[in-house]
């Protein structure tokens, strides 16, 4: 390494082991002016017991906001500024935004900020609710894509590059192909090809990288979004690294973004009050990354290594792992997602999860028909990943029964878009009887959640395929979530006058 090149790496390692934001809360905090400002509870001067209870004294006298020192979340001059400088310098990114409603806000922004009314955007159909409302605020005219089905799992994977071609082909119009990468079963797509693919034709590669903030800081991992050339990429902080629950970044990088406009949508989409301590947690979970990120990341990978291999010598389990993903859709794995599969053990995942939960006091991220998803993070050891996996060896021996026939239908076809979804929104509305749905126009979300992918979304022309789908998914336990009826005895539909016109 040549003088220079070792001088910029150790100015690098210098500037990203600061966190402005919440050094600029320290010091305000310590400088001892007496509160006659927002919040009310005046830096825990009248906070409740409870309150005190959940965040220490010293959390209560720096969460204050918009002290000149502490900067504009809207108008970014000092310490914010900071922060997103080193979140991009980190992550590769030419900007990155700090965002306080989760990715779901940046998800929004990154739409609203980069689609006009009418634009079509091609979008898989197992893309999260989020991307759906997104749609409906920016006035964007979805393509939906139908993603590569694993029958073996019985999950959604990615959208092979072939689908995008062809989706592009036929619509040379799209302004932007907005994907999930990866998804949340962790497989991932050839998003370089797609990205290519995309630019040729003028397009925007916008993606959904929620469950990707710890990609980048581990080479047995896929690559992260922005550096297979998506244009932005919205990501959770809190999923996988260290912040607090709605800490999220939206990067993004290359000349097709217009910066400015960007900010603008975030700004209109969040609040005029950010949360200080939500951002001081972004930072603080940026600064960790730069001091332990691949150390820390790195022992995830091996972690979930040892727990596949202990998955596989249980009967009636079984994993997949990066080599089965060889196929379009599947070109690679975060493997510290582990999706657990208990047909064999004559159980459905949703009564898995609640032996787990209740029995071995152990809870899974996510459970489907047929599988348990269970993330391996940064903050993970070899004692957790060991309770686990006995937890799952109990399980199996002591709650297994002679597998049934049990046949899960695949996912439903792509519907037709009969109205955009912003259309669809503010259209007149009824309810149906959701059993005798077919054919009517949807007015609302179904979904099961987690993982929150729209089974019937606004403007969807309703299908025969779907509504079986859902009902068999109910059967087997899950949860329907986005129907103002919760058993889905009814389904708000458009009026019949409205889908005449």
């Amino acid at each position: 390494m040549s003088g220079k090149i070792a001088e910029a790496a150790g100015d690098l390692e210098k500037r990203q082991r600061r966190a402005p934001i919440p050094e600029a809360m320290r010091a305000y905090a310590g400088d001892g002016a007496l509160a006659f400002h927002t919040p009310g509870h005046k830096q825990g001067l009248g906070a409740h017991p409870l309150l005190r209870a959940l965040i220490t004294p010293e959390g209560l006298r720096e969460e204050v906001s918009l002290m000149e020192e502490l900067d504009d979340l809207h108008e970014p001059t000092m310490c914010i500024k900071e922060a997103e400088m080193l979140a991009a310098e980190l992550y590769g990114a030419d900007h990155a935004y700090l965002m306080v409603n989760g990715t779901t806000g940046a998800i929004h922004a990154m739409l609203l900020g980069t689609l006009s009314p009418g634009d079509v955007v091609l979008v898989p159909r197992n893309a999260h609710r989020s991307l759906i409302g997104g749609l409906v605020l920016a006035g964007a005219q979805p393509v939906y894509l139908q993603p590569e089905f694993d029958a073996a799992y019985g999950i959604p994977m990615g959208v092979a590059p072939e689908t995008v071609r062809r989706a592009l082909t036929a619509h040379p119009e799209a302004r932007a192909v907005a994907l999930v990468y990866p998804t949340y079963y962790g497989v991932t797509t050839d998003l370089a090809a797609i990205a290519a693919m995309a630019h040729a034709r003028g397009a925007l590669l916008l993606v959904d990288e929620a469950h990707g903030a710890h990609l980048r800081f581990s080479d047995a991992l896929p690559p992260q979004a922005i550096d297979c050339g998506a244009d932005a990429a919205a990501q959770s902080t809190h999923k996988l690294l260290g912040a607090m629950t709605q800490g999220s970044l939206l990067l993004t990088r290359g000349p097709r973004i217009d910066a400015e406009r960007l900010r603008e949508a975030a700004s209109l989409l969040q609040t005029t009050s950010p949360n200080q301590l939500l951002m001081a947690s972004i930072d603080i979970a940026r600064l960790q990354m730069a001091e332990q990120g691949r150390a820390l990341v790195g022992r995830a990978v091996r972690l979930a290594g040892d727990l596949r291999r202990a998955v596989r010598e249980i009967p009636g389990l079984k994993t997949f792992d990066a080599a089965a993903m060889t196929r379009p859709g599947a070109s690679g794995l975060d493997v510290t997602k582990v999706t657990v599969s208990v047909r064999g053990l004559g159980l459905t995942g949703v009564e898995a999860e609640q032996l787990l939960r209740h029995t071995y006091k152990v809870q899974c991220e996510l459970s489907d028909a047929e599988n348990l998803l269970f993330i391996i993070s940064y903050a993970d050891t070899e004692r957790e990943v060991a309770r686990l996996a006995e937890a799952l060896r109990a399980l199996a021996r002591e709650h297994a029964r002679t597998p049934g026939k049990r046949e899960m239908p695949a996912l439903p076809p792509v519907p037709e878009t009969a109205c955009a979804p912003r259309a669809a929104f503010f259209a007149a509305k009824e309810r149906v009887p959701f059993d005798t749905a077919a054919g009517r126009i949807a007015a609302e979300q179904v979904m099961f959640y987690p993982p929150g992918v729209p089974l019937l979304a606004p403007g969807d022309r309703v299908r025969q395929a779907a509504i079986d789908y859902i009902r068999a998914m109910q059967r087997a336990g899950r949860k329907v979530v986005g129907p103002e009826d919760p058993q889905l005895r009814t389904l708000k539909v458009l009026r019949e006058e409205r889908e005449r016109i």
